[in-house]
């Protein structure tokens, strides 16, 4: 099997990365912006408004909306309305630039036209995950300082409202007949009455837009702060990555509440006046499929377990529905192995293509892109304008296939503005100047491609489920042969990640197989079966840094064969 694959698309609208990664300026993409000449800033009338009065786009769907129940296609001159009235709403209400408004919701048309709504009213919007419990609720909005929260009866129930003394108003979808309580008011009728005609808040590149919440390794949720000069990166990440064209429909199937879903399901499309898909509902292979056949999606962005699924069920597939529309498909949000790229060339005729990027980073930053070769395995190269690097624990730059932290040089439009109300947090991901610290472990080859490797915090996804490496190295240190024990994760075909256990025994024991089983047993007997590791190796001693720590990279590098 051949390990580079030719360019999917010679004719893509980056034709020479090479060329265009060295010459390349951002200022030359905020040129394309109205706001270049006019000093009049804000996303939603570059994303909508400008499109809305444009006779080439204004009939484009700024949103085609499919459910079990419902099925919508809204043009860009119709979203610019519907976003006028629920700004008005907003106003109506009292809220004023740089309040917070939550929206609680799941995929739904009210989901879009209530963040094109905030962005004009210069509220700060903060887009809710639809499966988040009490708990999660509670926290996000008392530290995000809700003033408006925007939901559904049902989905309401999971509120405690009465701890939020700012949350002074909860706008209903679909409130119905329901006797309204005081502070809530009904979506519908607010829309109704609401004018047509708003005058946009113009507001400064650097003013924020939303926070996008995401747990930390720790799991406390941190809210990521983003700002309307993040359009820049959208615009040009979304023309060249996703390789957008005046006749695509895209189709990105990350929800709202996810960074990808925010980014290249709403405002990264819209910005290209493309045509935009969004599906309702629960996942669904073959509902999946029918909707793009239907619909004639063009460009696709999804997760590695969609593709899986998919190359599971590839017969099935290809007999009940046409996939031949799609020109382009791109992954995120997890890791893409080999197989599935190289059964993606076959079965759609194109490969998938990679990306990497994080909620902290707001737009793509490395990727394969399908005027270049892939190297499958690889999630690609830098954006141009952006410098990846892989560094140690001091900040130093390592050779090319040393294993190391994935870090990006401070300095592109859309990198995060803060961690809401936490500066000490937002300082701690640039510990390492001038570098900002992802946190994922990867190495760089000889050709500049770089290879992910998981993540160096204290985290572990098992069967779905976050575990902590802290806990299962102190499980195993209660076995009386365990001098000191290090874990990582290491990708399983069953679980996606099996955990991996490198033991320093103490002095007068011995490495052996039956040791290995001892501990395992141990660990069966006593403690959660995703916390008995899948494979144990033994080694001298355990690398800790000066803070007593122990370096992950270095054993991430042991179980790779690298070194780190």
């Amino acid at each position: 099997m051949e390990n580079v694959l030719p360019p999917a698309n010679p004719q893509a609208n980056l034709r020479n990365y090479q060329e265009t990664y060295q010459t390349f300026d951002w200022e030359d993409i905020a040129q394309e912006f109205s706001w270049h000449q006019t000093g009049k800033i804000n996303i939603a009338y570059e994303a909508i408004d400008r499109h809305a009065e444009d006779p080439m786009r204004s009939n484009r769907f700024c949103l085609i909306y499919e459910d079990e129940h419902r099925k919508e296609r809204i043009t860009y001159h119709q979203m610019r309305d519907l976003s006028n009235k629920f700004a008005n709403v907003l106003k109506k209400l009292g809220v004023k630039k740089g309040d917070r408004v939550f929206i609680f919701l799941p995929r739904c048309s009210e989901y879009y036209i209530a963040m094109a709504g905030c962005a004009k009213v210069g509220a700060i919007f903060s887009p809710l995950f639809e499966a988040l419990m009490e708990m999660a609720l509670r926290e996000r909005l008392k530290d995000g300082g809700a003033k408006v929260l925007v939901t559904t009866p049902r989905m309401a129930a999971r509120v405690p409202f009465s701890e939020f003394p700012d949350l002074n108003h909860i706008i209903l979808v679909g409130s119905g007949n329901i006797v309204l309580r005081p502070g809530e008011v009904s979506w519908e009728e607010e829309m109704a009455g609401a004018s047509y005609d708003f005058d946009i808040e113009w507001m400064d590149l650097e003013d924020p837009l939303y926070i996008i919440y995401t747990s930390g390794s720790t799991g406390d949720p941190k809210g990521v702060l983003h700002v309307h000069r993040d359009m820049i990166g959208y615009l040009i990440t979304a023309r060249w990555v996703l390789d957008l064209r005046d006749d695509d429909c895209l189709w990105t199937t990350s929800e709202p509440g996810w960074i990808t879903g925010t980014v290249y399901g709403v405002f990264a499309p819209w910005l290209c006046g493309v045509n935009n898909f969004v599906r309702g509902g629960r996942f669904d292979l073959e509902g999946w499929c029918r909707s793009i056949e239907a619909n004639r999606i063009t460009v696709w962005y999804s997760s590695p377990t969609v593709f899986t699924r998919m190359m599971e069920r590839e017969k099935d597939i290809a007999q009940t529905c046409d996939l031949s529309s799609v020109r382009h498909i791109l992954s995120v949000g997890g890791t893409l192995s080999s197989e599935v790229v190289f059964w993606a060339r076959r079965f759609f005729k194109i490969p998938i293509h990679d990306t990497w990027w994080m909620t902290e980073t707001g737009m793509i930053m490395i990727a394969n892109y399908p005027g270049m070769p892939i190297k499958p395995g690889s999630i690609g190269k830098p954006f141009p304008g952006i410098v990846a690097a892989i560094v140690d624990e001091q900040g130093n730059t390592l050779p090319p296939l040393t294993l190391g932290n994935l870090a990006i040089r401070k300095g592109w439009p859309a990198m995060m503005r803060g961690i809401w109300r936490d500066e000490t947090r937002y300082q701690a991901y640039f510990t390492r100047e001038p570098w900002y610290i992802s946190g994922d472990l990867a190495y760089e080859d000889e050709d500049g491609y770089f290879y992910l490797q998981g993540r160096e915090d204290y985290q572990i996804k098992v069967d779905g489920v976050m575990v902590s490496t802290t806990e299962v190295e102190e499980a195993l240190r209660r076995h009386p042969a365990v001098g000191d024990a290090g874990v990582v994760g290491n990708p399983d075909a069953q679980r996606g990640t099996a955990i991996k256990a490198f033991i320093a025994l103490k002095p007068g024991f011995s490495p052996s197989a039956e040791v290995q089983e001892e501990i395992r047993e141990f660990m069966r007997r006593y403690f959660s079966p995703r916390l008995v590791p899948k494979e144990i190796e033994f080694r001298p001693e355990i690398p800790r840094g000066r803070d007593g720590m122990v370096i992950r990279r270095s054993l991430k590098a042991w179980a790779l064969g690298l070194p780190g």
